[in-house]
């Protein structure tokens, strides 16, 4: 018979899909992995060489080869069924052009009838392949508790409801209000009531590409505070929306950091002062260039009695700050009228970096009252003349938490600037980077301090706001941390409250000598998954599964902490994003139960020694001309003898798909007063997402990178963005399902917040995208309520 022209360029399309699994499946199987990408591999090239002779066994044998891949997937899906889709969307497709090629070799009578029957029992089997898998990861493990708790202990002196007035509710950051308006059987009729644009943003469209608001507006009386990119803050009718007031510092583009981050402001009022006297009561944020701007709560008029201008700098001290290596990006605490101002340092760049201090101003007269440098603990002020505070310590640069009656301010410290390389670090960096500092506000003394990684090579700051909490009747304080850890301490001594041990360590890497043995973790509760495995890479086809695969093989992973080395990359996991990262956890008081969004992502790490690091010219942002939004792959860390390379996420090059499988991220309850896991979701749908970075649109729960946290009602919804699907939604808090969402105008990358004003209950965030998250840019504030 003639030669089938279809099946023989399906033959050749075979032949090379089937030299690249032989060679990169040979090589896999080489490195101890699996070897069925080299059996698939020979399997494809005696199919297409068959096919390319017009021979039907050659249909026959890729048939038998993708019930082989259906079945080989299952049995490592463990459950998860987007786990399948290299194992079967890809070979579906070209199993489909198989079938519609061989009935052009045949002289059979229904020959199209037999395709089209195969095509249809080839996309059954691959629809009932993911039903009976599920959609994976979703948990539903024990009944929420009615009310587990008559009601904890809120020392910071006001409450949710009405109003918003700390970046986490209340200093105690609990991310809860009481308000029951909106319930579980009403939430679907949420509408949007206004949006406003408060603009704000960079003028130069270099650093408009560091975009990323993560404002957590606040609500006081009338008005609501928000904050924009460039840190103008807005005053808006806290019932329509309409702009009452707006100021703005004027923070130039170059003092944009990592991101143009104003996660909040501050709202204090002056005790004893007559209520209709300028700045009775005021709005206190820190900019971007390390000022503090005070201004009157009802007109935004400048506090002159603040400093005497209504400004602050907090760089006085420092020495040399050069453009975006300090700012404030975290709403200041106030605790006993003192305002706790920490600041960001920019990672990565230099052991030169500026100062971690911590430091106190009044919050009246926006005088210096202490400042805590670690490294001078004598000092109470200002480093006397001629000197400053010592560059290069541990800073802190997410939110803190206070309590006013203990006189306490609970401060998530940081890593140095050179987060992957420890030796040289001082004794005092080593007490306490990345611990939680309890920092006493009259003195500007540390009361106490709990350290969650020992020497840390991986940059697992303390990124979340700890949450004050009743812990079987002890004053207590709930710490989350990026490595997934979450602890339970005595806020008066810091002593753990709940079960805490210790893991063996990996050691070795490029200094094995600072490797500790045993690290700390919490026994009580951790968002962590196990260890990856091989079987948990991940692609789009088998291809580049395949080639996550052979990543994984040549990679040093040895499990939690393994450390980083310059001869080849290693894995870690969880990645520097968490699990909890900045937008912390929401605490519901009265069912006792912790609400925590979580990510689920590695990290591929690799230090690069300082000579080939100079050979590429990677250098600290303040030695180049280039803009800080171009893209760098390696972290100079000059001051210290390697430079580092850190594929957050570690994606493909190619697909920009992750190489470990999802979920990515998640959302989970917990009981505080056990620790035990109440249910636990995929956080996030795969509609944004999608290989090329192309949104698929699919409204599948696949569990995505998430930045921002919740907020918990006493009605028993869950409200929460921070996923990089764009959706702001409601979740029963009940059982984690989902029972209403939007999509908003841009990223929700960022917490939001329930008040209510006229007697309606609004909910309200601030959409601005993240250029980290990939989520698109925006500046809206946005209302929700029911119809009225």
């Amino acid at each position: 018979m003639k030669r089938s022209w279809p099946a023989t360029i399906l033959a050749f399309v075979m032949a090379l899909i089937g030299i690249v699994l032989t060679i990169g499946g040979a090589w896999l199987a080489s490195l101890g992995g699996s070897l069925y990408y080299f059996i698939a591999g020979i399997s494809m090239l005696v199919s297409a060489w068959l096919l390319f002779k017009g021979r039907l066994l050659g249909g026959w044998i890729y048939l038998g080869l993708f019930v082989l891949s259906a079945v080989w997937g299952f049995a490592e899906a463990r459950g998860n069924a987007w786990a399948m889709v290299p194992w079967l969307v890809a070979p579906l497709v070209l199993l489909i052009a198989v079938l519609l090629v061989m009935p052009t070799m045949s002289v059979a009578a229904n020959r199209w009838k037999f395709a089209g029957g195969g095509i249809a029992l080839g996309v059954i089997f691959v629809a009932a392949s993911f039903a009976l898998l599920g959609a994976g990861g979703d948990q539903v493990i024990a009944a929420l508790p009615a009310q587990s708790s008559p009601g904890m202990n809120d020392p910071s002196g006001f409450a949710t409801g009405a109003d918003w007035q700390a970046y986490g509710g209340t200093n105690a950051a609990w991310r809860y209000t009481p308000l029951t308006q909106i319930t579980p059987d009403n939430v679907g009729k949420l509408r949007k009531v206004w949006e406003v644009h408060t603009g704000g943003m960079p003028t130069s469209p270099d650093y408009a590409k560091l975009y990323g608001t993560e404002n957590t507006p606040l609500k006081v009386g009338n008005l609501l505070y928000t904050c924009t990119a460039k840190n103008v803050i807005v005053a808006l009718d806290a019932a329509t929306g309409k702009p009452q007031w707006r100021v703005d510092p004027h923070v130039p583009d170059a003092w944009i950091p990592y991101t143009t981050a104003c996660r909040g402001v501050a709202y204090y009022k002056v005790p004893g002062a007559a209520a209709n006297s300028l700045c009775a009561s005021r709005i206190i944020e820190g900019t971007l260039d390390s000022r503090l701007i005070a201004v009157d709560a009802l007109t935004g008029k400048p506090c002159t009695d603040f400093n005497g201008t209504g400004q602050q700098d907090t760089k006085i001290g420092m020495g040399w700050v050069p453009p975006g290596s300090a700012s404030i990006n975290s709403a200041p605490t106030i605790v006993r009228g003192i305002l706790v101002v920490p600041h960001q340092i920019l990672d990565g760049q230099c052991r030169c970096a500026p100062s971690g201090v911590i430091q106190g101003f009044d919050a009246k007269t926006g005088k210096l009252a202490w400042a805590w440098d670690m490294m001078h603990p004598d000092w109470t002020g200002y480093p006397p003349k001629g000197q400053v505070w010592a560059r290069g310590t541990p800073n802190s640069w997410a939110t803190s938490a206070g309590d006013e009656k203990l006189g306490l301010v609970y401060l998530p410290i940081g890593n140095m600037a050179d987060d992957y390389i420890s030796a040289g670090r001082t004794p005092q960096a080593n007490q306490y980077a990345s611990s939680l500092v309890a920092i006493d506000v009259t003195t500007g003394k540390p009361r106490w301090d709990f350290q969650t990684v020992s020497k840390d090579v991986w940059d697992y700051d303390i990124g979340s706001q700890p949450s004050l909490v009743d812990y079987h009747g002890t004053p207590a304080l709930l710490v989350p941390s990026k490595q997934g850890d979450l602890y339970v301490l005595d806020r008066a001594t810091g002593k753990p409250l709940t079960p805490v041990g210790s893991i063996a360590a990996p050691l070795g890497g490029v200094e094995p000598m600072e490797r500790a043995a045993r690290q700390i973790v919490s026994l009580w509760h951790t968002l962590r998954k196990p260890d990856l495995v091989e079987s948990d890479m991940w692609g789009m086809s088998p291809i580049d599964q395949m080639v996550c695969r052979i990543q994984y093989r040549q990679a040093d992973y040895r499990g939690f902490y393994t450390p980083p080395r310059p001869d080849k990359f290693t894995v870690q996991y969880p990645g520097y994003n968490g699990g909890s990262d900045w937008g912390s956890v929401s605490v519901d008081p009265v069912r006792g139960v912790i609400i925590a969004n979580y990510n689920d992502m590695p990290n591929y790490v690799r230090l690069v020694p300082r000579e080939a690091a100079n050979r590429q010219h990677i250098v600290p942002r303040f030695a180049t001309s280039e803009p800080p939004s171009k893209p760098h792959e390696i972290d100079p860390q000059w001051g210290v003898p390697y430079a580092v390379k850190v594929d957050a996420g570690w994606r493909m090059p190619f697909t920009k798909l992750m190489c470990k499988r999802p979920p990515y991220g998640g959302i989970r309850a917990i009981d505080l007063a056990t620790g035990r896991t109440l249910w636990d979701r995929p956080f996030g749908t795969a509609r944004e997402n999608g290989p090329f970075n192309v949104p698929t649109m699919l409204p599948f729960a696949i569990g995505t990178p998430n930045n921002g946290g919740a907020v918990t009602t006493a009605s028993g919804l869950v409200f929460i963005a921070a996923a990089t699907d764009g959706l702001i939604r409601a979740i029963d808090e009940r059982s984690g399902k989902v029972l209403w969402s939007v999509p908003l105008p841009a990223g929700g990358q960022a917490t939001p917040i329930v008040y209510q004003q006229d007697g309606r209950e609004f909910l309200v965030i601030f959409a601005g995208g993240h250029h980290f998250m990939e989520t698109p840019m925006g500046d809206s504030v946005i209302a929700y309520a029911l119809p009225r």
